[in-house]
């Protein structure tokens, strides 16, 4: 399970960067911030990126994150007790999975139309989130079990 846990750790340590990276004024995927917009946000009619607030303010809420998995597995001491960082992880796979869930329903699909948003959301980033999820709950379940 440390080998997930890494990889866990570290695939949503460049998502934060990524938000980071924007937040500062980032452009890619795109060639400017009009390009950008429609293959990261996706929202109809959207025709530049969240404000640096907003990228900063996703990054602060992801910037956790990568530290769950190595806790739970015990690759550093952590402030809380085993259950309540298992009981966490779970709660985060929840979000991970009800974020990837979402990419694929009709609801979402009326909300991110924009291309390559769509595109990309169908192909990538929703089953991230769902993969993301799933390591989250195995890791959550195998510390419930141990």
């Amino acid at each position: 399970m440390i080998v997930l846990a890494f990889v866990l750790s570290a695939v949503l340590l460049l998502i934060t960067a990524a938000h980071v990276y924007w937040g500062i004024g980032g452009i890619w995927p795109g060639r400017d911030d009009a390009s950008c917009a429609p293959a990261v946000v996706g929202f109809r009619g959207v025709d530049a990126m969240p404000s640096s607030f907003a990228c900063f303010a996703v990054a602060a809420c992801l910037g956790l994150v990568p530290l769950w998995p190595l806790a739970l597995e015990g690759v550093f001491a952590a402030p809380f007790d085993h259950a309540g960082l298992a009981a966490t992880a779970v709660m985060i796979g929840l979000v991970f999975l009800a974020r990837g869930v979402l990419g694929f329903t009709p609801w979402w699909r009326r909300l991110a139309p924009e291309q390559p948003f769509a595109r990309l959301d169908r192909r990538f980033y929703s089953p991230l989130c769902l993969l993301i999820a799933a390591g989250f709950l195995v890791l959550a379940f195998s510390a419930f079990a141990a």
